[in-house]
């Protein structure tokens, strides 16, 4: 009796690309992921600093829709250029190492900003900056 050797002696096969397929992902997403610190090749003490310098003063200025003006909270008298320029070199002796930060209301007429800015300017301030808010 002779049996048949059609039947397979090879046993099930498995089918590798669906494997190499998930590999490849992996390898991608951790070579994308992955974060390269520098490596030193010289072992180095870095020498101690003693700095007496500060950090620059920021001068917060704001401004409503009215034209009412607020430096560091306490409201300004009046809305006249001399006036605010004289009130930021109260609040900072060193203008040239302080920020001013310009928080105008939306609805504010650009002459009130222009006012704070050539105020800034004759207050010695080099660096305005405004503050706004993130869309949503």
């Amino acid at each position: 009796m002779r049996f048949s050797s059609e039947h397979d002696t090879d046993g099930p096969d498995i089918n590798l690309i669906p494997l190499i397929d998930i590999l490849l992902v992996m390898l991608i997403f951790l070579a994308a992921t992955t974060t390269f610190t520098p490596q030193v090749a010289l072992k180095v003490a870095l020498p101690k600093a003693n700095t007496t310098e500060k950090a620059p003063t920021e001068l917060i200025l704001a401004i409503n829709q009215s034209g009412q003006y607020a430096l560091g909270g306490e409201l300004l008298a009046g809305g006249l250029l001399e006036e605010i320029a004289a009130a930021l070199k109260v609040a900072n002796p060193k203008p040239e190492d302080a920020t001013l930060v310009i928080y105008a209301d939306a609805m504010t007429p650009h002459q009130y900003v222009v006012t704070a800015m050539q105020a800034a300017k004759r207050a010695g301030i080099g660096h305005v900056n405004f503050a706004t808010q993130a869309h949503d």
